[in-house]
């Protein structure tokens, strides 16, 4: 570590070592030269002058970079693509002349882009799936948990803890399928030349197009895609990057809901992240406990909405074929983007794995609120007896007020039921009232839809990607 210069937290904190490496410079010149291979590899296929010798020698090189080569030669030149070319073939000598044979830079640039950012959704989609599994294990071991709902934080009728878990796990699940579309549509920019129109390689080809077809194609099947963009300019469409960024908020956005839930959660006590025996939640106050994790996921998860207008606008404001006010602002949005919610999944992950129920403070808060969300059912249970439902309905409205002035003011425990009770009017023992103020009694349906939505729509995900389960998170701060 050089404490004399900036580096991003996102790799010194946050990112996993798997979503650094696919966004290095080794991971990148590696792809190039792998890219190098496939052309040459489909060209010779379709009939140019190529020989087994110097793809032999490609391939000899292919993960053995000469890195001090490429880097003087790039400080002569200013160009990296050539510097690396010219690097590759100082080692392949034979394949000298073929290596990049009718390309742009594009072709290594742009291909290499999509390829890092396919895989890293790979590694998003893995992690993703792991933090769903966590989620509906909780959602199912606290289906029947009664707990106070909320709407404008305002005390609402009651769900369950379960039910609650599933909101979080349903939005994970719409980004799951976003994921798995924009997985499954990938292509590449192919082999498309200087303005897309692949002129050089017609020319290369002697002016037989479907060799040129067919030249896009093969290069895609070689490196793992099934297709290439039917059309493109110069670049991939940019609108590529602003659709990965767009779905990486969508994630950061889910995430952001969840953690901010925890945060106003663990203010109540209810529930709380993990906290390790020798952490520390405050310098000064040594016995709080922040939910100082779930305030990290918040925190990145702006950094990735904000992020994602850098793609929207430079695919809003490219030039005809190409321009390259794209590239600088690229090489940060992009890999930022990733690395920023690889580190959120792996505190979501985190945090889920270890989230600490606390049913004794969500039954007394339950308890707090009840009372007056259970007049309705004592109001027709009064009525049955004989009661006149006006006057009851009054009697309520007038206990309520009274019950709620002491909650308020005096900051005394609701005493509403006993007020009921000693009204005569409702007809009511203790007993029978009791009976009424069970939690359970005001879920609705909260533990059928945790069971119906697990079993009906996360079940099937989750066992189609058994073999990716079962993966914890260590952070490293």
């Amino acid at each position: 570590m050089n404490n004399e210069i900036y580096q991003t937290p996102l790799g010194e904190r946050y990112a996993s070592k798997e979503m650094l490496y696919l966004f290095s410079p080794d991971k990148k010149f590696k792809t190039w030269r792998k890219l190098w291979i496939a052309l040459a590899e489909a060209e010779k296929s379709l009939g140019l002058d190529i020989s087994d010798e110097q793809i032999e020698d490609l391939k000899k090189y292919a993960d053995n970079i000469n890195y001090d080569v490429a880097k003087a030669k790039e400080k002569e030149v200013r160009h990296d693509v050539m510097a690396h070319i010219h690097a590759y073939g100082e080692q392949a000598k034979s394949a000298k002349p073929i290596i990049h044979l009718g390309a742009t830079s594009c072709y290594v640039g742009d291909n290499t882009d999509i390829i890092i950012m396919t895989q890293g959704l790979e590694l998003i989609k893995e992690k993703m799936l792991n933090v769903m599994d966590k989620l509906a294990v909780f959602a199912m071991e606290y289906k029947d948990l009664p707990t106070l709902g909320f709407t404008h934080f305002q005390p609402a009728q009651l769900t369950t803890v379960g039910k609650r878990a599933c909101l979080w796990l349903e939005d994970l699940w719409m980004d799951y399928q976003d994921l798995a579309h924009q997985l499954s549509k990938k292509m590449l920019l192919g082999v498309k030349g200087t303005t897309g129109t692949q002129a050089t390689f017609l020319t290369l080809f002697d002016g037989d197009h479907e060799k040129v077809k067919q030249l896009d194609d093969l290069v895609a099947q070689k490196v793992g895609y099934k297709a290439s963009f039917p059309v493109t300019g110069q670049t991939y469409p940019r609108k590529l990057d602003s659709q990965m960024l767009n779905l990486l908020s969508s994630i950061a956005q889910s995430a952001y809901k969840f953690s901010n839930d925890i945060r106003l959660l663990q203010n109540l006590k209810e529930i709380e992240e993990p906290f390790e025996k020798s952490q520390i939640g405050s310098s000064a106050m040594a016995y709080k406990r922040n939910p100082m994790r779930s305030e990290r996921i918040s925190s990145l998860a702006r950094h990735v909405i904000c992020n994602a207008l850098n793609p929207a606008i430079t695919a809003s404001t490219q030039w005809f074929e190409r321009t390259l006010d794209d590239s600088a602002n690229k090489r940060l949005a992009i890999p930022e983007a990733f690395l920023a919610i690889d580190a959120i999944l792996e505190i979501y992950m985190n945090v889920v794995d270890g989230l600490v129920v606390y049913p004794k403070v969500i039954n007394q808060r339950i308890m707090s609120e009840l009372p007056f969300m259970a007049t309705e059912v004592i109001l027709m249970e009064g009525v049955r007896r004989g009661g006149d439902r006006q006057d009851l309905h009054e009697r309520i409205r007038v206990h309520s007020m009274e019950a709620g002035k002491l909650v308020k003011e005096e900051g005394l425990p609701n005493d509403l039921i006993s007020r009921i009770l000693a009204d005569d009017a409702f007809k009511m023992s203790k007993e029978e009232v009791l009976g009424i103020l069970k939690p359970e009694n005001f879920v609705g349906r909260a533990s059928e839809q945790v069971e119906d939505f697990i079993n009906d729509y996360i079940r099937d995900v989750l066992d189609a990607n058994k073999n990716i389960l079962g993966k914890t998170a260590v952070l490293s701060v």
